[in-house]
């Protein structure tokens, strides 16, 4: 498979409950996709499956050019960089944040004995230089707001200099201020053409940042509808995965959206 992602058919079931359903689902180098859904949609069942940290119950899952079930994954999930508050709940609050950043070298959370060269914490200032976090590397984690985290997790998770990014609510928890400072700044990571594919799961339309090309609509665990932003984020597309009319309304590279009164 050369896709960076190649989902075909994927279902995934916990015991009588079915998360996601029938599933297919491509996305190519050099696309940044936004998942959007409503909560209990199966989103991030689906980005699991995509960190290679959950397998299909039927279905074929590829990832980056691997099979989900024929390839280790513990190899696989260096390629990929993750930002999710799972992940976020097991940072050490009185981890350093340079060390939260450059430890993913080594895929953990937590310096213990491994050691680290001076381009690995180049690379680590770069990345939270290009966050506006640079000056957060000597604070501890857990003095952090809300929003620092968020930076320091997406420079973590670039680290690997990986293949696929996957940001799993990235602007949740943060207010106004803090949640356009972080899609302006996603928006300028989907505008550099050496970043990563990258899929980016939401709520909310307001969040999808400028840059942004496709969009997988989900409801209830199934397809709505996927393609290009343009032709397929559409109010018909939108009431339809959320259950409501609603109104959508576009500014510039920007979305919002309202009930239909």
């Amino acid at each position: 498979m050369s896709d960076v992602l190649a989902f075909a058919g994927v279902t995934v079931r916990r015991g009588p409950s079915t998360l996601i359903e029938d599933v297919t689902w491509e996305v190519e180098e050099g696309e940044r996709w936004v998942v959007l859904g409503p909560n209990g949609a199966g989103k991030t069942t689906l980005l699991q499956i995509a960190a290679a940290r959950m397998h299909p119950t039927t279905g074929v899952a590829g990832i980056l050019g691997e099979v989900l079930g024929a390839v280790d994954v513990f190899e696989l999930r260096p390629r990929i960089g993750l930002a999710s508050s799972a992940m976020a709940e097991r940072i050490p609050g009185d981890e350093v944040v340079g060390n939260v950043v450059v430890t993913a070298s080594y895929g953990i959370i937590g310096r213990w004995r491994e050691q680290y060269d001076d381009l690995d914490y180049a690379r680590a200032m770069e990345l939270l230089k290009a966050l506006g976090a640079e000056h957060l590397a000597d604070r501890h984690y857990g003095t952090l707001s809300e929003g620092e985290r968020k930076r320091v997790q997406i420079a973590r998770a670039l680290m690997t200099d990986p293949e696929l990014m996957l940001l799993d609510e990235p602007a949740a928890g943060l207010d106004l201020g803090g949640r356009e400072d972080l899609v302006r700044r996603l928006g300028d990571l989907a505008a550099d053409t050496e970043a990563p594919a990258m899929v980016l799961v939401t709520h909310h339309v307001e969040e999808i940042p400028p840059g942004f090309t496709d969009v997988l609509m989900i409801r209830g665990g199934r397809v709505v509808a996927a393609g290009p932003i343009p032709l397929t984020l559409t109010a018909e597309n939108l009431s339809e995965t959320f259950g409501l009319p609603l109104l959508l309304e576009q500014h510039g590279e920007r979305y919002s959206a309202r009930a239909r009164t």
